[in-house]
This record gives structure tokens, C-alpha cells and sequence, in this order.
């Protein structure tokens, strides 16, 4: 496992959302960080059929571009009765024809599909929310740390709080969704804390565990 020896990096993302958490996460850590979206780096095609793929690719594209360690995120919603979709492609379900994307309409699509294969009670709805992180060297050495939360789908969406599908989102031993927690509540962390509670926590308290110098 390589360490990280500078906190100067790159978060690779484009996804506001996703960056404002990474960011929140690091910078209490003292990092300097620009996301890939700030250096207007070209987004790379994420040609991957995996979390660990689609991470690889981000991170590596922008540790080539920057010449700087890279951090990338690839997350999403796996839904047991499903199949496991979205998956990888849980933000495909949000794109629309004009290239945009609309999680309202995601969500609805995922309680449509729910609701074809019959998935009507909370004991039939099980998911998890898994998220990726690669760490990225310019020199092409990567490392790969993954984080996963379960819990149900929940329908209505509750809350306004985070972003894409956090408000259909119950953590398991929660009575609320990911979109009515707070920042803090959702994926406050900190080097000491035992737990961590969503998918991206997760994944960066074993970064910073094995990443980063204590």
C-alpha cells in the first residue's frame, strides 16, 4: 500500500455534489484540493462495468492531466430486487434528452421498476449504497478503497438535503432518509471516529487509514 506524502491532489469528479463531500471530508485533513471540474479537465468516458473501473479511470485521467495525485469517487444504488440496478449506471438512469440530468426523474423511475417486479414492502426493497475511491499517482499506480451502507428504498422521497438519490435512501437502523440528514450526520468523519455512517465515509476512513501517515 502507498502512501500519500503530499496534501496537495486533485479530487476527479465533475458531480458538485460529490465534490462538496470529498471536499468536506479532506479538508479538515489540511489537503489543498481542486476538483478536476475547476481545471477544466475534459470528463473521461467511463467505459468501466465496475465501481473499481469507472474509479480508475477518473482518478488516472486526472493525475495525467495534473501531474498530482488524484482522488475519484464511483458510487451508486444497488437494488437487490433489481437485480443490482442502476449500479454502475445509476447516473444513467438520471440523464435526460438534453443531456442533463434529473434525479426526480430517476427516482421515480426506480419506484416504477420496483413496483413492476412486485417490491411494495420495506423487507423486499433492500439496497446498499457502495462507493469507490482511487487514489491515482501520475506515475499509473492506483489504490482502491471500497465503502458500502445497507438499507431500503424508501417511496416518497423525504428530505432536500445531499444530492441524486439520498432522498429515496433509508440507512438501515435509521427512521430517516439520507436526504433529511444533515452534511455531518450523513458523512461527518474525522481520523479517531470509529464508525462512519454513508458509502463515501466509509470508503475514505479506510483511505486516510491506510493512505495517510497517522
Amino acid at each position: 500500500m502507498r502512501k500519500l506524502d503530499t496534501k496537495t491532489i486533485v479530487v476527479a469528479s465533475h458531480n458538485a455534489g460529490k465534490i462538496r463531500e470529498i471536499q468536506d471530508l479532506i479538508g479538515p485533513l489540511g489537503f489543498t484540493a481542486k476538483s478536476a471540474a475547476e481545471l477544466n479537465f475534459a470528463e473521461p468516458d467511463e467505459t468501466g462495468t465496475t465501481f473499481e473501473e469507472n474509479a480508475r479511470i477518473k482518478a488516472l485521467a486526472s493525475a495525467e492531466a495534473s501531474g498530482l495525485p488524484s482522488l475519484s469517487d464511483d458510487s451508486g444504488l444497488v437494488i437487490d430486487a433489481l437485480g443490482g440496478d442502476p449500479g454502475v449506471y445509476t447516473a444513467n438512469w438520471a440523464e435526460t434528452e438534453d443531456g442533463t440530468r434529473d434525479f426526480a426523474m430517476a427516482m421515480q423511475k426506480v419506484e416504477t421498476a420496483l413496483e413492476k417486479a412486485g417490491a411494495t414492502k420495506p423487507e423486499q426493497r433492500t439496497a446498499r449504497f457502495v462507493s469507490v475511491l482511487c487514489l491515482a499517482w501520475p506515475d499509473g499506480h492506483t489504490e482502491l478503497f471500497r465503502g458500502e451502507v445497507e438499507g431500503t428504498v424508501a417511496w416518497p422521497p423525504r428530505g432536500t438535503a445531499g444530492f441524486g438519490y439520498d432522498p429515496v435512501f433509508q440507512p438501515e437502523g435509521y427512521d430517516t432518509t439520507f436526504g433529511e440528514m444533515s452534511a455531518e450526520e450523513k458523512h461527518g468523519w474525522k481520523p479517531g471516529d470509529a464508525q462512519a455512517l454513508s458509502h463515501r465515509a466509509r470508503a475514505f476512513k479506510i483511505f486516510v487509514e491506510t493512505c495517510l501517515d497517522a
